[in-house]
């Protein structure tokens, strides 16, 4: 029992048993691509991240390519996230782009253990392929995600060519994010990303 949670840092007494249940253990990441055509095994930073979050005993990682990758209905990619790609309270969401709005509007209505934003933004910012998505369609409900996971972090950058900095301030105050502000990542698609995993790690509580 409470040696299990031990590796994140839960203390949990021995007759703890729904707690132990209710909070979980940190077992498994999944990332959740930006919007786009292609295999997302071949996309950024994806695949690095994936393959290095593996090696991490005890633990899984899940990459899929997502249904409907150009246009990212909401309708289409939460039902995913929940049936297939089995996102629970066990897991960190780790989004991308539209991936990362996708990651918050699921913590609106379901516990996850974490979530990881990555280039997140609020609105559709002009686009109509954005605004088809449906994401932006209602209010965020900011103080839901934050009651449905342990931990927000957040990764933005002011040279994103696509997001202007103010739109990644909302996420980072609307969430009160741990935030990790960069000047020259652009929109994050280096093919490498060290920083995300060493907060994994921390999450985790495993040594690098």
């Amino acid at each position: 029992g409470s040696s299990q949670l031990a590796v994140c840092g839960w203390e949990v007494g021995p007759a703890s048993t729904m707690a132990l249940k209710d909070s979980g253990e940190l077992c498994r990441a999944v990332i959740v691509p930006g919007n786009g055509a292609g295999d997302v095994e071949e996309g950024n930073w994806y695949r690095w991240v994936k393959d290095r979050l593996k090696q991490i005993p005890d633990f899984q990682c899940l990459l899929q390519n997502m249904p409907d990758p150009l246009t990212a209905r909401k309708t289409i990619w939460l039902p995913f996230m929940e049936k297939t790609l089995q996102c629970d309270e066990q897991t960190v969401i780790i989004g991308h782009s539209s991936g990362a709005v996708a990651a918050m509007r699921y913590a609106e209505t379901h516990r996850v253990y974490a979530i990881i934003l990555v280039s997140a933004y609020t609105s559709d910012l002009g686009d109509a392929n954005e605004r088809e998505s449906g994401y932006f369609s209602s209010p965020w409900q900011w103080e839901k995600i934050k009651c449905n996971c342990k931990q927000i972090v957040q990764f933005g950058s002011t040279d994103d060519p696509f997001l202007p900095w103010s739109e990644q301030q909302k996420v980072a105050d609307g969430l009160q994010a741990e935030l990790y502000k960069f000047t020259d990542r652009g929109h994050f698609q280096d093919e490498q990303f060290p920083e995300l995993i060493t907060v994994v790690c921390k999450m985790r509580k495993t040594p690098l």
